[in-house]
């Protein structure tokens, strides 16, 4: 398993690399955020050699303007994650699953050399999702032991736990195989 973290405004633009292969960005949320850490927080994770992955907080509606808002502020490389963030808004919505899957699918139309992930927690997924569709991999969040989800989904990535910050782990076996795989989108 390889180790990351995923950052957002909340969190320093020095956060600590140590150790880690991976990290996610938060870019954008709906039409109109764009994290103001975004070019830092990159530049942190690319300095020390991670792969790096963009995620994007998504609302219901306005999917392709949403798609659209997301690919032009994400930082555009070959061998970058993007990720649709799928939770529930502070207002107490969510996406449909038809949105969800719209979204992603955007996402990879608008960028192609680049692998589309879903992130989700395991409630979302068991009980929320009906399509068990997440582009090219599941990134999944249940706070138990790093690596053992409670799914019986096929994984890539597993966020862990929140505590001091949000951890995860890769299901591959090195940093080499990961960048081969979101480099070969």
């Amino acid at each position: 398993m390889l180790r990351g973290i995923d950052v957002s405004s909340y969190q320093s633009t020095t956060y600590d690399t140590e150790g880690l292969s991976f990290v996610f960005v938060k870019a954008t949320e709906g039409r109109s955020y764009v994290n103001p850490k975004l070019a830092a927080q990159t530049k942190r994770g690319r300095d020390a050699g991670l792969v790096v992955g963009f995620y994007h907080f998504l609302w219901p509606g306005n999917l392709t303007a949403q798609a659209e808002y997301f690919v032009g502020k994400a930082p555009e490389r070959a061998g970058d994650i993007l990720a649709v963030d799928w939770e529930t808004t502070g207002d107490g919505t969510h996406a449909s699953n038809a949105e969800k899957d719209r979204f992603i699918r955007k996402v990879k139309e608008l960028r192609p050399d680049n692998r589309v992930i879903l992130y989700c927690n395991r409630t979302y997924w068991l009980t929320v999702d009906t399509t068990s569709y997440a582009g090219d991999g599941l990134w999944i969040a249940d706070y138990v032991t790093a690596g053992k989800p409670r799914i019986k989904a096929k994984w890539r990535f597993h966020q862990y736990t929140d505590d001091p910050i949000d951890k995860n782990v890769a299901d591959f076996e090195s940093k080499a195989a990961l960048r081969q795989w979101a480099g070969a989108a």
